[in-house]
């Protein structure tokens, strides 16, 4: 199956079940399947052909979507692009994914002169001086009618990157094929039905808000409610208003509105049927507080990862307070899931190893890296997701750590996300990153990299004081390093590379 067939069925079948709505505009499935074969014309006359890239580099946004299925149209890939990137970023994926074509959203279109590419540009959702508008050539346009380069389940679908937390971006494979599994997955495990109304506020291009919510939302006919762009008094308001049934976001966007919407109660959110969040687990006091600020206790923990479409593994509303932190014990319906020590046995309780898992949403590999993509896969098929997991007395898993950012220090393994979380809870640290520094004879030593809070100063004594009540000798780090800023990508995770290559050249 493909997203291109499903729509035009449902545009067959459910014509006028509204399928995507924005700032108070509706489209119809027989719209969005109309207005897909006017975005396929358009692209077309751009020089877009079966097996071309096209980059999407946009705010949630209805072009965004129209896009997305004008290229399918057509038998191309789609590229996302994160918003938040710089231009030198967003240069480096274009080439990257020789992109063909990119539609740039009109408040980013700024940046497209420090990028040097042979790109050809088209503006979205606004206009743009030195480019022609997506959204005013689509409304001239007459639809795209030849089928014949219509996708297949193998089909190359999208190519979506990675943050680059351990160098630059990795762009990710994924079929029609995949996607579809992806979605349908992603839909049974949340109950999505097509009375449902989705949210999407979190970024579009992003794998989860993009293959979980948006296309498992369209998969089973449903609507699709989008925010241009997060903000905690417009997401309540919008799930109020909207009488949104379903939302996803990552714990912080469904924090921020108990601090910073005073009169959240008087909202009516009484349609929410369940949210889901995904990006970190919540601890048992944040879970309880979302449920009173709330008033639900309707929260699913999702995990997964670009390179697993991103299906892994959820943790029930049921299992919310009494497993908090965990990230769930079961896969993702459709997803096999294993932790393994480092031999490819199976782990038991209170043993630490990696999670593998398998399944047909699975990306192919990575884009032109053979060696790279040998690495993440065993020859099973089992994906190495590189999160490191303890497996409790009930087989409910919490991620300790990246595989590589686990230090070695005189035989002792310190994972550095349990450091950080104790080091960020000092009153004077305002960020925290910890990695292994290497030593000749221990190994690694344990080496912290602090962003003090604004006129504070590095009290190490006081600060190892405070580890100690929390941690054992051996994790505490020995080296501390004061930085005004710590490297983190466009989406906020730490550059740890970037730091082992500071260290180095020291």
């Amino acid at each position: 199956m493909d997203f291109v067939s499903i729509i035009d069925e449902y545009a067959r079948t459910q014509p006028e079940q509204v399928a995507l709505r924005a700032a108070g505009q509706d489209w119809t499935y027989a719209e969005l399947a109309q207005t897909s074969r006017q975005a396929a014309a358009v692209l077309h006359a751009q020089g877009v052909v079966a097996g071309d890239h096209v980059a999407l580099w946009a705010l949630n946004t209805p072009g965004f979507v129209f896009a997305l299925f004008g290229a399918w149209r057509l038998g191309a890939a789609v590229v996302p692009v994160n918003h938040k990137l710089q231009a030198p970023e967003v240069a480096y994926i274009l080439q990257h994914a020789a992109v063909r074509l990119c539609l740039v959203d009109g408040s980013l279109a700024g940046l497209v002169d420090r990028i040097d590419t042979v790109t050809r540009w088209l503006s979205l959702d606004s206009t743009a001086a030195g480019m022609d508008c997506f959204d005013e050539l689509l409304a001239q346009a007459g639809p795209h009618t030849d089928d014949s380069a219509a996708p297949g389940e193998q089909t190359l679908a999208e190519i979506l990157y990675t943050s680059g937390t351990t160098g630059k971006p990795k762009g990710c494979l994924h079929s029609h094929g995949n996607l579809f599994h992806t979605a349908l997955c992603a839909a049974v495990s949340t109950s999505l039905t097509w009375q449902d109304r989705t949210l999407i506020a979190m970024p579009i291009w992003h794998s989860s808000p993009l293959n979980n919510w948006t296309l498992g939302t369209l998969l089973v006919g449903g609507t699709v409610v989008l925010q241009r762009e997060y903000a905690p008094q417009a997401f309540i308001e919008t799930l109020a208003a909207e009488r949104i049934t379903f939302a996803f976001a990552a714990p912080i966007a469904l924090l921020a509105p108990l601090q910073m919407v005073p009169n959240l109660a008087d909202y009516d959110l009484s349609a929410m049927r369940l949210f889901t969040y995904g990006g970190g687990p919540l601890g048992a006091d944040m879970a309880r507080k979302l449920v009173a600020g709330y008033g639900t206790d309707r929260f699913m923990q999702v995990y997964g990862m670009t390179e697993s479409g991103p299906l892994g593994s959820v943790l029930f509303p049921e299992e919310a307070i009494a497993k908090a932190g965990s990230i769930g014990r079961r896969g993702t319906v459709g997803v096999q899931l294993q932790v393994r020590r480092a031999d490819d046995s199976l782990c038991t309780a209170g043993e630490v190893g990696e999670i593998h898992m398998k399944s047909a949403g699975m990306m192919q590999g990575y884009l032109d890296d053979a060696e790279a993509t040998a690495a993440a896969f065993d020859a099973d098929g089992w994906y190495r997701s590189g999160d490191m997991a303890r497996v409790d007395e009930d087989g409910y898993l919490y991620i300790v750590d990246r595989k590589n950012d686990m230090i070695v220090t005189g035989g002792e393994n310190v994972y550095s996300r349990e450091v950080e979380d104790v080091l960020s809870a000092y009153p004077d640290i305002a960020d925290v990153a910890v990695i292994g520094r290497p030593h000749p004879e221990w190994g690694e030593t344990v080496t912290a990299f602090v962003q003090l809070k604004p006129d504070c100063t590095l009290d190490e004594d006081a600060i190892r004081a405070f580890a100690e009540a929390r941690l054992a000798r051996y994790k505490i780090p020995r080296i501390w390093q004061v930085r005004e800023t710590l490297p983190r990508t466009a989406s906020g995770k730490l550059l740890k590379h970037k730091l082992r290559a500071q260290i180095a050249g020291n």
